[in-house]
């Protein structure tokens, strides 16, 4: 797969990334996944120009915070049952951009533990920022 980072709108951007978070929620249409958690592994990269993520100082507030990241999967999580992965991705991504410094960001989440003869099912989801066209 080519990197987002190829993509010309991206060109001036670093990647910040959230490598397999690890939650357990309740998501999926079954009944029988209504009934409990499930085991979710959340990905997420964000593109974000070197002008939000170069400090000059070395302090925090110079670049966005990883914790953004979790605590905004975390906000989302909260509102309660997720029917489908392609919601939760969509929603996470459109939670991601609204932070001024983020221009892209991609998205996957797998559920490891749906099929016995296999690693994961999953989605991921790749936007960019209209404005960064």
């Amino acid at each position: 797969m080519i990197s987002a980072l190829n993509h010309p709108a991206l060109a001036d951007c670093r990647r910040l990334f959230l490598k397999n978070y690890e939650v357990r929620i309740n998501i999926g249409v079954h009944d029988f996944e209504k009934r409990g958690e499930q085991r979710v592994v959340i990905n997420v990269d964000l593109y974000v120009p070197y002008a939000y993520s170069t400090p000059k100082q070395d302090k925090l507030e110079e670049v966005v915070d990883y914790d953004f990241m979790r605590r905004t999967i975390a906000q989302r999580l909260a509102r309660g049952h997720i029917h489908l992965q392609e919601t939760l991705c969509d929603d996470v991504a459109a939670l991601m951009l609204q932070h001024a410094g983020v221009r892209a960001v991609r998205v996957a989440t797998e559920k490891p533990d749906v099929y016995p003869d296999c690693q994961a099912v999953g989605v991921e989801v790749f936007r960019i920022k209209e404005s960064a066209s």
